[in-house]
């Protein structure tokens, strides 16, 4: 049996394990959150580099990326790359230009959904270029969050062109911001803070990292859709509650949860049998087909 970690800053409360067998290989596939201690998740990947098959760096991303395919690096995120010495270690962003990519299509084409003119919600586009680019390509009015849940200030962003301004003006600074400061870590993800209410009520579609999505989420969100990645069975009874209509997730469900992009990441580099930096865009693409790795969809209301 093939074993996946996801060694994760986030909080331990959203721990799990899961066995699967994908394309005939039996996996145990494995989330450990560190609580917000960025040592502890070192120290964490440095017990286990050699003795798993790949790791996923959760909670935190090591790449963000603006315009013409410009890679921004995350300070915080360089110890917990450097400790994996044998094992391969991946943060999603390989998943996040090609299965979050689709996701957008798989919207129209699956799920029924004109995008043409939609209201929508992207809580943080860096981290989700794929979807960023795809929606914008379909036609839907965006507002782009990035400013507002990273850096806590009321600015949206209309454009993506103005997006990718803004960030060759601001990352070379923010990279090297301690992580906590644009992101919940620990305990703070398990916080709900109602704020920038108008935004999600103004929006037809919610998109985005999960934990920014429940960060600010208002009491009341019916008819809502929600396209995301890592939820549990508490978010999904909390977005249910709230009157969301669908829920969407890029990745697949395994036992009443969707992993992060991470985790899928891992599970394709060790059904590959190639090292992450040998993978393409669209090596990526053709693998997910090829492994049969689909979409999560679940009408809640």
């Amino acid at each position: 049996m093939k074993r996946i970690v996801s060694v994760s800053i986030g909080v331990s409360s959203r721990n799990h394990s899961v066995t699967a067998n994908i394309c005939g290989q039996d996996f145990l596939i494995e989330r450990i959150g560190t609580d917000g201690d960025l040592k502890k998740a070192v120290q964490l990947i440095e017990e286990l580099d050699g003795k798993v098959d790949v790791f996923g760096m959760g909670g935190i991303d090591l790449y963000l990326y603006g315009g013409n395919g410009r890679r921004y690096v995350i300070r915080a995120a360089l110890p917990l790359a450097r400790a994996a010495k044998r094992t391969p270690i991946v943060d999603g962003s390989g998943l996040k230009n090609t299965l979050e990519r689709d996701v957008v299509h798989f919207l129209y084409r699956d799920c029924g959904l004109d995008l043409k003119g939609k209201k929508l919600l992207l809580v943080s586009a860096m981290d989700r270029f794929g979807m960023a680019e795809g929606f914008t390509g379909m036609g839907c009015d965006m507002i782009f969050g990035d400013v507002m849940f990273a850096l806590g200030l009321p600015v949206p962003i209309r454009s993506l062109k103005n997006l990718h301004r803004l960030a060759s003006a601001l990352m070379p600074i923010v990279c090297r911001l301690p992580f906590h400061w644009l992101y919940p870590t620990g305990r703070e993800q398990e916080k709900v803070l109602p704020k920038y209410s108008r935004y999600y009520q103004a929006a037809d579609i919610i998109a985005g990292d999960f934990i920014y999505i429940k960060r600010y989420l208002p009491d009341h969100l019916e008819g809502k859709v929600i396209v995301t990645n890592t939820v549990t069975e508490s978010d999904v009874e909390m977005l249910k509650q709230r009157g969301v209509k669908l829920l969407v997730t890029s990745t697949p469900e395994f036992n009443g949860r969707s992993f992060g992009t991470n985790v899928i990441e891992a599970l394709i580099v060790s059904l590959s049998g190639k090292r992450p930096e040998d993978i393409t865009a669209d090596m990526y693409a053709r693998l997910i087909r090829e492994f049969g790795i689909t979409h999560r969809v679940e009408y809640l209301n």
